[in-house]
């Protein structure tokens, strides 16, 4: 793998195409020149050297389009704590199908869910570098490529007994805006998540994870493939929108912004089908 900072994924003016492209930490905007890279193989291979380059168009979400996401729950005391659960003996998780993944930008919202407490879940989120099978906590940090930042949308009164299915609605894991090399990003715990709506802050707590990023993919590699570039939404800290006092919907035109130290921010705007 080439040496690199920070990683994006970008549709191309020139043919609508997907590519990656690498930048430092002033992050490529929309109708800037990067060279683009059609896989993450295709860039280790070039070293970042050279390659044709293309006009953004569109940012998309920075991890392989052809993945489920993983999904952690009760990773925070504090959220454990408001949601007066106990916090178990293993990581509860859950998929969202690869039709959920989104990037910044619009999120188009089905009726289905704006009927059932549609809510936002802050997440400092993992991608793995290669495919990963039984591997220790250990050896774990090598299969990790890097950070970004996800946003778990739940419709929330679905979510009794029905975790998938309150989760995994077409566009409802944005995550971007980049990836930050695992190797750049320093401790995880020395990090904060901020979730904002509509500007007003919910969701500020220390990225203080129960099962941290090795225990994770340690966990999840154990008798099954854990395939690279699998992004792996770590959990929510306490804030979300259904223990909020009075509690809150997401809401047509609503616009949640979640900054992680060090990832930037992702933002999206909730539009109501």
């Amino acid at each position: 793998m080439a040496i690199w900072t920070h990683l994006i994924r970008f549709v191309a003016e020139e043919d609508g195409k997907p590519y990656f492209a690498t930048c430092d930490s002033k992050l490529l905007n929309i109708g800037e020149s990067a060279k683009g890279f059609e896989s993450l193989t295709e860039l280790g291979k070039a070293n970042g050297g050279d390659a044709k380059t293309y006009t953004i168009k569109e940012m998309i979400a920075p991890v392989k389009p052809d993945l489920p996401i993983v999904c952690i729950g009760l990773n925070y005391a504090n959220h454990a704590k408001e949601a007066s659960l106990e916090v178990p003996k293993n990581p509860p998780m859950w998929y969202k199908p690869p039709t959920s993944l989104a990037g910044p930008g619009t999120i188009p919202v089905p009726k289905v869910a704006q009927d059932h407490f549609f809510d936002y879940e802050g997440e400092f989120t993992i991608v793995t570098s290669k495919d990963a099978k039984d591997v220790s906590v250990e050896d774990a940090p090598d299969y990790i490529l890097g950070y970004t930042i996800g946003n778990d949308l739940t419709a929330r009164l679905f979510q009794i007994g029905q975790y998938t299915y309150a989760k995994s609605f077409d566009h409802f894991a944005p995550i971007g805006p980049a990836i930050l090399n695992a190797a750049n990003f320093g401790a995880v715990k020395e990090k904060r998540v901020k979730t904002k709506v509509n500007g007003d802050v919910k969701q500020d707590s220390p990225v203080d994870l129960i099962w941290g990023p090795a225990e994770l993919v340690s966990f999840l590699s154990q008798g099954r493939t854990l395939p690279a570039g699998t992004a792996i939404m770590t959990g929510t800290p306490a804030g979300v929108g259904w223990f909020q006092k009075p509690q809150y919907s997401l809401k047509d035109g609503d616009v949640v912004e979640i900054s992680i130290d060090g990832l930037g921010t992702l933002k999206n705007t909730m539009k109501f089908e």
